[in-house]
């Protein structure tokens, strides 16, 4: 598969059919779905079924997946996948960044420098206005890789969810990064 984006150690590719034992194993990692879905199994037929076919979505108006892999660029060992795809598929204005990395890249700063340079390509080469990003509010390594990707903190907010995980009742934070918060962040630091 093509590379997307290279950053000093990471390569970003599209998520293709063939990463789907990566995602199995990812997904089935209790601790790497904590915030997700409590840490609960995750089936073969569900990666095939439900995740593969989010994951290779093509977005029209950005050209692009909007999900790639992570490998190490030394070694090319799976980390996880990155995402930042438009909410409308015809509008590349909003994108949603998110990560899942396994428990080994963890702690190693994988998270916030794939986020940073998906950001950066995302404002400009892609269109993209304004990124957002949610998690659990309980999710401190999250909430913090968020900070680190330059984004602020928007909202507190509730969900009603179907099943709910240990934290929920904290509710959820979404966290937001315009264009011109980032050129001037980016003019401050020349």
């Amino acid at each position: 598969m093509r590379t997307f984006l290279e950053t000093a150690r990471l390569v970003l590719c599209p998520v293709a059919d063939a990463d789907a034992p990566d995602l199995l194993a990812l997904d089935n990692d209790p601790a790497v779905m904590r915030y997700i879905n409590g840490g609960r199994p995750t089936s073969p037929e569900d990666i095939r079924d439900r995740t593969l076919p989010r994951l290779l979505h093509d977005h029209p108006c950005t050209g692009t997946r909007g999900f790639w892999t992570a490998r190490e660029k030394g070694t090319g060992a799976f980390l996880g996948w990155f995402e930042l795809r438009p909410l409308d598929d015809h509008d590349a204005a909003v994108a949603e960044l998110g990560y899942r990395l396994n428990r080994a890249a963890w702690g190693r700063g994988y998270a916030t420098e794939g986020a940073r340079a998906l950001v950066d390509k995302g404002f400009t080469d892609l269109g993209i206005q304004r990124v957002t990003a949610n998690t659990m509010a309980v999710n401190a390594g999250s909430r913090r890789v968020m900070e680190k990707t330059g984004l602020t903190f928007l909202r507190a907010y509730t969900e009603d969810w179907p099943e709910a995980i240990e934290g929920s009742e904290h509710g959820e934070v979404e966290y937001v990064l315009t264009r011109e918060a980032w050129e001037r962040d980016r003019q401050g630091a020349r």
